[in-house]
Formats: C-alpha cells, sequence, structure tokens
C-alpha cells in the first residue's frame, strides 16, 4: 500500500494503534497536539535527542527496517542509561521518499515496538513528512532519575577507576563484514547484468539467482552492528552492588573519542592499559582476517553502545566482583595527559579516532 493512501495521520493511527501506555507518568500519549507527562515527585526530567539519515548512519542493502527501528530506539534509551537514568517516553520523527511502502513502515515500526516493550518505554507522539533524498529517523527520548543519582561525564577525579562493560570492537568488524560483502555484492550485479544483457536473458531472474553472502560463524558481530543493546542490566547492577559511577557516558563513537569527553569535561588525565581491552573471539578473528589491529578497533570502531564509567579506588573490589565488567584503567591528573599503555609497556597518547559524522 502506498503511504499517500493513508496520509500522515492515518499513517500514524495506524502505526501506533492498539499500543498501552506503560508508565504511570504518561497521562496522555500520542493523538493530541502534545503528549502530557507527569514526572513523579523528586525526580528529574533527562531528555536527548539523536538523529539516523540513510547513507550515513545506516545502508538498507543490508540493514532490515525492522533492526533498523530497534537500532535506532537503542541508541536513544542508551544515553538515558549513561546519565543512571530510567528511559520512559519516546518520540518518533520520520522523513520518507515515495520508495516506502505502508508495509515497510509497519516493519521499521514492529522493531521500534519491541525495543520499547524490552525496556518498559511508551511511544506517546512525533511526526511523519516526506524526503527528497530518503528515510531520516530523529527520536527523542524522555526518562527520570533522582537528583542525587544523576551521572554526569564531569565528575571523574583522579585515582578513580576506568570501566566498561561488555566488549569493544565487534560493531566495527560486524559493520566491516557487511560493507565487503556489499561490494562483492554490487561487482556481482554489474557482471551478471552486463552478461544478462548479451545474451538476451532477464535481468532481474539472473540477479535473483546471485547467492547471498554466507555469515556462519560470524552471527555475533552482525548482531553487535545491526540490534545493539542498551545496558539497563549494567545500571540494575550496579546500583544493587550500592555503586554509584563518578561519571558515565555511553560508546557510541569509540572508547577513546568517549574517555577524552569524560577528561575535558572533569579536567583530568587517564591511563588505560592495552592488555585489558575486552575483547571478543569473533572480533579478534575477524580484525586478523581484514589486516586491522584489533586494539585500534576497540579504540576507535564506535556503535558499542557498552557504558564506559569511573567509580572510586574504594569500589575496586565490588565492581571487579561484578559481571561483565571490566577494570581497564584509571584516572589521573590533567597534567599527566591522556595515554594508552600497550602489551609491551610503552606509553601512547590517547587520541579520539572515532565515528565524526561531519567528516
Amino acid at each position: 500500500m502506498e503511504i499517500a493512501e493513508l496520509g500522515e495521520f492515518g499513517l500514524i493511527r495506524h502505526l501506533t494503534e492498539g499500543m498501552e501506555m506503560e508508565n504511570a507518568s504518561t497521562l496522555k500519549g500520542v493523538g493530541d497536539d502534545c503528549a502530557v507527562l507527569s514526572p513523579e515527585d523528586g525526580m528529574q526530567t533527562l531528555v536527548t535527542t539523536d538523529m539516523l539519515m540513510e547513507g550515513v548512519h545506516f545502508d538498507l542493502t543490508y540493514m532490515p527496517l525492522k533492526h533498523l527501528g530497534y537500532k535506532a530506539v537503542m541508541v536513544n534509551l542508551s544515553d538515558i542509561y549513561a546519565m543512571n537514568g530510567t528511559p520512559r517516553q519516546i518520540t518518533v520523527s520520520m522523513a520518507l521518499s515515495k520508495r516506502f511502502s505502508v508495509e515497510d513502515m509497519e516493519d521499521l515500526y514492529s522493531g521500534m515496538r519491541l525495543a520499547c516493550s524490552r525496556h518498559h518505554v511508551d511511544i506517546v507522539g512525533g511526526d511523519t513528512t516526506s524526503s527528497l533524498t530518503g528515510l531520516a529517523i530523529s527520536i527523542t527520548a524522555i526518562g527520570t532519575a533522582a537528583k542525587e543519582d544523576i551521572v554526569y561525564r564531569s565528575g571523574a577525579r583522579e585515582t578513580d577507576l576506568i570501566c566498561v562493560s561488555g566488549n569493544l570492537g565487534a560493531a566495527y568488524m560486524g559493520l566491516q563484514l557487511l560493507e565487503r560483502e556489499k561490494a562483492v555484492y554490487n561487482q556481482q550485479v554489474a557482471e551478471t547484468r552486463e552478461q544478462a544483457r548479451r545474451n538476451g536473458s532477464n535481468v532481474d531472474e539472473a540477479i535473483a539467482r546471485i547467492p547471498q553472502p554466507d555469515f556462519s560463524g560470524r552471527e555475533y558481530l552482525l548482531e553487535r552492528q545491526m540490534k545493539p543493546e542498551a545496558r539497563r542490566d549494567i545500571v540494575e547492577r550496579l546500583h544493587e552492588a550500592g555503586i554509584r559511577p563518578t561519571a558515565m557516558m555511553d560508546i557510541s563513537d569509540g572508547l577513546s573519542s568517549e574517555l577524552m569527553h569524560i577528561c575535558e569535561q572533569s579536567h583530568c588525565g587517564c591511563r588505560i592499559y592495552e592488555e585489558r581491552l575486552p575483547l571478543d573471539y569473533q572480533t579478534a578473528v575477524t580484525a586478523e582476517e581484514f589486516n586491522m589491529n584489533v586494539s585500534t578497533c576497540a579504540l576507535n570502531g564506535g556503535e558499542d553502545y557498552e557504558l564506559l564509567f569511573t567509580v572510586p579506588l574504594t569500589a575496586n573490589d565490588a565492581v571487579a566482583a561484578l559481571e561483565d565488567i571490566k577494570i581497564i584503567g584509571y584516572i589521573t591528573q590533567e597534567s599527566l595527559g591522556r595515554a594508552l599503555i600497550s602489551r609491551d609497556g610503552n606509553e601512547f597518547e590517547l587520541k579520539a579516532q572515532g565515528w565524526n559524522p561531519l567528516k
């Protein structure tokens, strides 16, 4: 079905029908000029926005729309968790070109609704308009946190431990795999089209017979790139253990870039150790296959959506006992600079070489 058959408001009604609000703070969701929210007493409101542009942040050659919807929500929820908060609501705005159908938008929204249901988040509004250049998605997430619980990037202090959740570099290696296979596929399509033209055979049928790439054994890397998970579980574990980070942010643009942000805003230096960077086996094997340094991938790859945080030195034993968290270094005086200690003990200046969307 063409979207024009439903119109803007008809499409919104179609995509949001049957949604039930899960949060008591959501008084009114989709259906009026504004959503009506009422945060709990004593809580402060957190607001974050992310925009995803086709051709910049995602490629629909290999990104299914359902996965895209899921990821678009997760990258916003991750920001709320990075402030030690709880996400409550989102608004969804989209710009669509005419190549998208109602069924395409159903797929996109099914991913969004799945992500929201897993984190008990309400979709309360948004906007839809046309686009001449493809698909654009802008999501605003709204969360809450008690004033004393909110963690900023500016709280790290000398001797604090630097910690990360999960493992790093997997999403980047997943992207490398997808981009490589896309290039191979496009070459095969060009050759098949030329051969079909010469033979006078049906081009579409010939292209349909091109075999799909085999990603066996690399599924984890693809999932980290196409279906990331916001780390609510890490925030919950820290809370249960009585550990309040002194500074925290999520790793969207790469560990090196994010750690530099914390150092700049906290006016401090840092030392992190290459041998302590958490790596998955598939990441290491694939980096070797691409002739890449796996530590460089972990430092600069981005899109891991893990949590980077600092804790007081006194919390060493408590944080070390928590599952899926690794201590990778410590905070120093600002005058000592920011450095990576290599496996052989050499010290290198840490540089922010992660993702820059404006380059």
